[in-house]
């Protein structure tokens, strides 16, 4: 059995992972307030994404989001898509980037971020509060308008993704708040953000090691472009040393001969004992067993989308004796049958 090595956890921890249709509910609602009903079903269709995202139980997929990002930011005309109130110009992000990339020192250039946001944003204002430990981005509320969820998310992890691009490594996270209620999707966060996560804050924040952030690399126009042409993926889905314990089980579990992995495998590469890992999973809200499946789910929705497969394969490939077995368990995890959702994603393209 391969060793599990925390160091390889920057090989992206996130790669086959999906998240559930209600993370991206209220960017949709917001996307439909700028869209005629038939372009958006057009934009739904080209991204991969069904018309019927909200059944409870469907998957979204990482690639799903970054293409309709790129697609609907330059459609709408709003590199922000109806986040927020008011709208966001294209080449915002291009202004952004030439701002921070001057910036010499990395709390030097959330500050610039702060600052610039807070020259185009009407409801909201970003705060910066130093300390000798940390550094903290606040979002402070200017009204009373509700919060956009998936907004909050979306504009912390572009301030924790540019330092990151800045730094030329995952900056490491302290702390993230967030001013809404735990959604029953919390987890859906947990692959986005490498840190505690707190929900029920009076302000959304993401706070920083003062110790932990070190000098700022040179940035010239072709790393700008690249990072341009790559938006949001390079920003968004960052991986990280420090992401949970279930996403570090996770990354274990792709890495080494996961069909025959054991809890106690586990455990002894993660060097603590099981009892200890049952604990931390625990506090994670998850098991050993549900994230080996819900790993054996993303690795069926990534071939049932490639259509390289056929469905027989695939259900022996993530360890189902029968195709029938993988047909109910597929069905119970995304409420669609394989075939189904194969068709689904081929009429998309």
């Amino acid at each position: 059995m391969t060793l599990y090595d925390p160091a390889m956890t920057h090989a992206s921890p996130t790669i086959l992972s999906t998240v559930s249709s209600a993370f991206v509910d209220d960017w949709l609602v917001a996307l439909r307030a700028l869209c005629p009903k038939a372009q958006m079903a057009s934009l739904l269709s080209r991204s991969g994404l069904s018309s019927e995202t909200h059944h409870p139980n469907r998957r979204v997929t990482l690639d799903q989001i970054v293409c309709l990002y790129q697609l609907a930011a330059v459609e709408t005309g709003d590199e922000m898509m109806g986040l927020w109130s008011r709208p966001i110009r294209p080449r915002a992000l291009q202004h952004l980037l030439t701002t921070v990339k001057e910036a010499t020192s990395l709390a030097s250039a959330l500050y610039r971020f702060s600052t610039f946001w807070n020259l185009l944003l009407d409801d909201y204002q970003f705060a910066l509060d130093p300390s000798e430990h940390q550094l903290v981005l606040r979002l402070q509320p200017l009204g009373e308008e509700p919060v956009q969820r998936f907004g909050h998310m979306l504009i912390l992890k572009l301030a924790h993704g540019l330092m990151s691009w800045l730094a030329g490594y995952e900056v490491p996270v302290k702390a993230v708040g967030f001013a809404f209620a735990r959604p029953e999707f919390d987890h859906d966060y947990a692959v986005i953000f490498p840190a505690p996560l707190r929900f029920g804050q009076s302000e959304t924040s993401i706070a920083f090691d003062a110790a932990k952030l070190g000098p700022v690399e040179a940035r010239n126009s072709s790393d700008l472009d690249r990072f341009l042409q790559n938006a949001p993926r390079d920003w968004i889905f960052t991986s990280s040393r420090e992401h949970t314990q279930s996403l570090r089980v996770r990354t274990y579990l792709s890495q080494t001969a996961w069909h025959d992995a054991t809890l106690n495998d586990a455990a002894r590469a993660m060097h603590m004992t099981p009892r200890t890992l049952i604990r931390r999973l625990a506090t994670d809200g998850t098991s050993f067993q549900a994230i080996k499946d819900a790993l054996r789910r993303d690795m069926a929705i990534r071939d049932l989308q490639s259509g390289r497969k056929s469905i027989e394969a695939i259900a022996l490939d993530v360890g189902f004796s029968s195709a029938a077995n993988f047909h109910r368990a597929f069905q119970r995890w995304t409420g669609s049958t394989p075939s189904a959702y194969r068709r689904s994603q081929a009429e998309a393209e």
